[in-house]
């Protein structure tokens, strides 16, 4: 019957891919579609679970199991973007779109409301995490208000994974890491539902059945035989829980331990402690991790690679390189440019989605290149200041094990350990939530266990000296900036119509 293979999918917020992955971690087949995130109006951010998030999984699977040479499928896993709210009726078809993770910024009313009725303090304690843009709840409690028929029609609530999970096999789960961000409706400390919260983010209201939950590299069940004929998969294999597209990503990149840190580069920057020791902080993330008692602590930006393609097409570049190759010529600090990378508000460490775009330090002599190199550079001045924080709530990262980061060409990621002081692991192999994911799958299906490495072959980013210190002014120019020139953000916010597109 030739190898057994696993199937790992990860559905991105705008590119989706699959990987056929031999049991000993080496990838047999890679697959990439691309699609676009919907912003229907200001601050939303959107995508149509069956013919965004389905469809690719369907286009995926039909394009490359012929490409399986000779192997076959024995077990499969889906992560995805999020945590998202998708509200189903008892059939499991959506009856709306998707309503996205953090770069939704919909429901500040709710968060605002949410807090003062169930106490923010109480919500940290309980929850691990503090109610954000991030958080499942608010968008609930936004739905209660503005759209309450679907909510009093609603049978189901899922996230984008275990929506993914419900069609493959017709089950009605949820991973504990995914519940772990729809605060304030999950219990960190005890790994349950929290059904008065639940509640109360439903405006009192009706709710919808919240689905039974497990650990992400559980069994959920087995490939339907409406989804095989669908997708080309054999019917009745088994088929992981599944997991937001972070945690698959540290399971692809063998982020175990404490003090081993993810720094996952995309169109956001995404940075995780896997089963830290360091307690909640307000300014941070942390949800349930993989197993029982668990924890993680996380932090993201809400622009990265988004950003860096904004410069390039403003700037007229035809690629990356072109613009890169002109910035690695620069001095550090991209002669005297510190730009705020607020374009899309932000998410941790400030939480506010009401923060914009600053490029401070422009003159006549500055070039495209300059801009792109700021661009860069406050991204990196980003994920140092999230470091700070992680390290104020207790955690002590050694070095990061960097994913997707050789999509971007060699500069980024040396500007990112010249600013931070970290050296970078950076993984040769693509798709590294891909391989999670199918990883979760083989764990599933009992052929290997939360030990296994799939990781592959890594590169050493090491910090250079002379450009380290270099970065230390311009670093206290960017952590000043925001403070001295949050009041006149929030006006223009308010001018340009609020919430960032």
């Amino acid at each position: 019957m030739g190898a057994e293979l696993v199937l790992g999918i990860d559905i991105g917020s705008t590119t989706s891919k699959a990987a056929l992955v031999s049991l000993d971690g080496r990838v047999v087949a890679l697959e990439e579609v691309a699609h676009q995130i919907d912003r229907p109006r200001p601050g939303w951010a959107e995508q149509d679970a069956e013919s965004v998030w389905w469809a690719d999984v369907v286009a995926l699977c039909r394009r490359f199991l012929p490409a399986a040479g000779g192997g076959h499928v024995v077990a499969a896993a889906a992560s995805a973007l999020g945590p998202c709210l998708v509200l189903a009726d008892a059939a499991g078809r959506p009856l709306r779109p998707a309503i996205l993770y953090g770069i939704d910024t919909r429901a500040v009313a709710e968060i605002a409301e949410l807090d003062q009725r169930l106490g923010s303090a109480a919500i940290l304690a309980r929850c691990g995490s503090p109610l954000t843009t991030q958080a499942v709840g608010p968008k609930l409690a936004w739905l209660a208000r503005h759209e309450p028929e679907v909510l009093r029609a609603a049978r189901r609530l899922f996230t984008a994974s275990s929506f993914l999970v419900h069609r493959l096999t017709g089950e009605y789960v949820l991973d504990q890491h995914s519940a772990s961000q729809c605060v304030p409706m999950y219990d960190v400390r005890t790994n349950a539902w929290i059904d008065e919260w639940a509640a109360e983010a439903a405006g009192g209201g009706p709710l919808p059945p919240l689905p039974p939950l497990l650990w992400a590299q559980e069994p959920a069940g087995v490939v339907t035989a409406q989804a095989a004929a669908a997708t080309g998969l054999p019917a009745g294999i088994p088929v992981a829980a599944g997991t937001i597209d972070s945690l698959a990503e540290a399971f692809g990149a063998g982020v175990r331990r404490p003090g081993e840190l993810l720094l996952a580069y995309g169109t956001t920057m995404f940075l995780a402690e896997v089963m830290t020791t360091a307690r909640p902080d307000p300014r941070l993330w942390s949800p349930a991790s993989f197993v029982a008692g668990s924890r993680n602590l996380a932090a993201g930006t809400a622009t990265a690679g988004a950003l860096a393609a904004w410069v390039r097409d403003l700037c007229g570049a035809a690629d990356f390189a072109a613009l890169s190759g002109a910035a690695r010529d620069l001095p550090p600090g991209a002669r005297g440019l510190v730009m705020l990378p607020y374009f899309s508000g932000e998410r941790t460490p400030l939480f506010d989605p009401r923060a914009r775009g600053t490029i401070a330090g422009l003159t006549l002599s500055h070039t495209p290149a300059h801009v792109f190199r700021a661009a860069l550079e406050g991204i990196a001045f980003a994920v140092r200041h999230n470091l700070d924080v992680m390290r104020e709530a207790g955690s002590r990262p050694a070095r990061f094990v960097a994913s997707d980061a050789e999509l971007k060409g060699a500069l980024w990621p040396q500007i990112v350990s010249d600013v931070t002081g970290l050296e970078q692991d950076v993984l040769a192999a693509p798709a590294v939530a891909t391989v999670g994911s199918a990883l979760l799958a083989a764990i599933a299906a009992g052929h290997a266990d939360l030990a296994t490495d799939w990781s592959g072959r890594r590169v050493t980013v090491a910090p250079e000296p002379a450009a380290a210190a270099a970065y230390d002014e311009p670093y206290r120019i960017y952590r000043e900036l925001y403070p001295a020139t949050r009041e006149l953000q929030h006006a223009l916010a308010d001018l340009g119509g609020g919430a960032p597109t």
